[in-house]
């Protein structure tokens, strides 16, 4: 066996491998007889059949799936010894000549080979990186605050209809004919919910303003919502494709109005968000507040580094030469359910992010930043606990948390995506002590605009 690589413009390889007879011959003798042991056919007991029939049915396809195998594995044994920093996989190369795999001649094999451009980055104090010290004012305790008060909030009777306050509207519908009276054969509706600031004409949703329990409003849902079928379809309980069946007025007589209402930010939110007496009074619950919003925040800011990390390298690399013609035949095969213009369409992104991952491996392999099962175990038990925060539910056990983590690593979900968080936690901490870092205060506002703008 015979392995060469041509690399002339260090971009674009060109691998040939060559196989010989004595390479294969004893792998396809010792699995034809294995085939030999369950084979059958006519007049032949199982595990009887000739050996030479056995080579004339299964010689060539037993030879076949052989020589790929081998091959397969002589490509990337060969890569590997050599170091060879290959983008994607193998492609059958252009110049490939046909191979007669029933004659036992040497076979030759041609693969092209994405090759990566050389990347040097290095990484030190004359490097100066802002870090962004995101302010927690009491703008944002205030929305937060806000936010728990209205998940725990419920709803509570009211005498009359305000828009203003956002009120659920309940009551019976019935459908009329073109003189006003209930449709014989009509929608009759009972106990049926309405909240009218979200009905999309004007004059369709003032006509339930001030509303009282025992009034009966007319008007019309398909006016109430003249683009949405799938409103109407729901309020009406019908299939969207009977909608336009039922364009004339309704009556909707009014049973109940309920007015939602936020909690009270007392003692009984302060444990319903932060655990039973956790905290005593409003000025400590705003305090653990905004802890926990500088927790949620970090994240960001880390993020934010890494990417003013990641434009800093790309500056100083450089522009660099890519095999594009190898990588789109690459890209294309590896998307072939796409559309036709797929990879033109996305060709310049994946360069970039393509560039980018090879300056991330270099920093990683410099740093020696290495991750463990728990370090990845730690990336997926704060994604929980940043999971249930969104929901307001702040005060998770750890013992819960842990026991929700190991659940999500056991299933295997999403676990290269943890991985590649685990390592960027590492590799910002570790880049961190390496530059010179600016820190900066900013509000949230000010910090997502300069999100937006990168």
């Amino acid at each position: 066996m015979k392995l060469t690589f041509e690399n002339p413009d260090k971009i674009n390889g060109l691998l040939t491998l060559t196989i010989e007879e004595p390479d294969y011959k004893e792998t396809v003798e010792k699995k034809l007889k294995e085939r030999r042991k369950t084979a059958q056919m006519p007049g032949f007991r199982p595990g009887q059949v000739p050996m030479s029939h056995i080579r004339r049915v299964y010689a060539t396809p037993v030879k076949m799936d052989v020589i790929n195998n081998m091959v397969g594995q002589e490509i990337y044994k060969y890569i590997g010894e050599q170091k060879i920093q290959m983008l994607g996989e193998p492609l059958p190369s252009d110049k490939q000549e046909p191979q007669d795999l029933e004659k036992d001649g040497p076979l030759t094999f041609k693969f092209d080979i994405a090759v990566a451009p050389e990347i040097n980055i290095q990484l030190g104090e004359d490097d100066k990186v802002k870090f962004y010290d995101i302010t927690v004012d009491d703008k944002l305790i205030d929305q937060q605050v806000e936010m728990y008060a209205s998940r725990s909030g419920s709803y509570e009777k009211a005498d009359a209809y305000d828009p203003a306050e956002r009120d659920l509207l309940k009551g019976d519908l019935r459908e009329l004919d073109a003189e006003g009276n209930t449709k014989e054969g009509g929608i009759t509706l009972s106990d049926v919910s309405m909240m009218p600031q979200y009905i999309k004409v004007e004059e369709q949703k003032i006509l339930f303003d001030g509303a009282k329990p025992g009034d009966i409003i007319t008007f019309n849902p398909r006016k109430a919502y003249p683009e949405n079928d799938a409103e109407v379809s729901s309020l009406l309980r019908i299939k969207r494709e009977e909608v336009a069946e039922h364009e004339g007025d309704f009556t909707f007589q009014v049973t109940e109005i309920s007015r939602f209402k936020k909690h009270a930010v007392d003692q009984e939110l302060f444990d319903q968000v932060l655990g039973k007496d956790a905290v005593k009074n409003e000025e400590d619950f705003r305090k653990r507040v905004a802890d926990d919003i500088r927790k949620q925040l970090e994240p960001q800011a880390d993020i934010k580094f890494l990417q003013d990390i990641r434009a800093l390298c790309e500056k100083k690399v450089g522009k660099k030469e890519y095999p594009e013609a190898l990588l789109k035949r690459v890209m294309q095969n590896n998307n072939k359910d796409k559309e036709p213009d797929f990879v033109e369409k996305n060709f310049e992104g994946s360069i970039r992010e393509l560039n980018w991952h090879l300056i991330k491996e270099q920093l990683v392999e410099q740093n020696d930043i290495k991750i463990s099962d728990d370090d990845v175990k730690a990336v997926v038990k704060d994604s929980v606990r940043m999971q249930f925060a969104q929901y307001g539910m702040t005060n998770i056990p750890d013992e819960d948390l842990d026991r929700y983590a190991a659940d999500i690593m056991k299933r295997g979900d999403n676990m290269q995506g943890y991985i590649d968080r685990a390592i960027d936690a590492k590799l910002i901490e570790k880049l961190k002590t390496v530059v010179k870092i600016t820190k900066k205060k900013v509000t949230l506002e000010d910090f997502n605009k300069l999100f937006a703008e990168q």
